[in-house]
């Protein structure tokens, strides 16, 4: 369903990739530098279509979409005059920290370290519980979590889809130069 709606709207996804472009070289040479998967890169798509000044109803601000407190626990001071959850550096950093304390929680399991950077760690953690509970999986498909974070894999892997297919397309994927566009 996600993958059919974006392909519907090729515009959307070229506008993605401008918005990308300063940042991609960037967020994929942290992801490199600690050895996670550079499809990683591709959470601030969803998260906030790679634009450090997006902020949510949730109060979730910047590239990575961090709330508040999170953002406080990793480091990412708020206060009147600055808020460092827009800092594309330092909330790449935390991000990169962060889903590598959930993915290490989680059993190295991504899926599960994805839903939990989305519906929150205790979210995640409550639903296998209960599904162990109950003698059900706990893999991520067969969890029942929020209905944003029962979106939020689903439209990731969409997009992973047609980044690496891009073959397949019926429009031109716009290429983005991978080099670094700030210090």
């Amino acid at each position: 369903r996600y993958r059919k709606r974006l392909l519907a709207s090729p515009l959307s996804i070229q506008n993605v990739a401008e918005n990308a472009e300063p940042y991609l070289y960037f967020v994929v040479s942290e992801l490199k530098a600690k050895n996670l998967p550079l499809e990683l890169a591709l959470l601030p798509i969803v998260e906030s279509r790679y634009d450090p000044f997006a902020y949510s109803p949730g109060r979730a601000a910047g590239l990575w979409q961090f709330i508040p407190a999170t953002g406080r626990h990793y480091g990412l001071h708020q206060d009147w005059w600055q808020d460092k959850r827009r800092d594309t550096v330092l909330a790449t950093r935390s991000a990169i920290t962060y889903l590598s304390a959930l993915h290490k929680r989680f059993d190295n399991d991504w899926l599960l370290a994805m839903a939990a950077y989305n519906a929150g760690q205790g979210n995640v953690a409550k639903a296998i519980r209960k599904n162990t509970r109950l003698g059900k999986p706990t893999d991520y498909w067969s969890l029942d979590l929020p209905k944003e974070t029962e979106h939020y894999i689903p439209k990731m892997l969409a997009r992973l889809d047609i980044i690496t297919h891009d073959t397949r397309l019926s429009f031109d994927l716009q290429s983005i130069a991978y080099d670094l566009h700030f210090k």
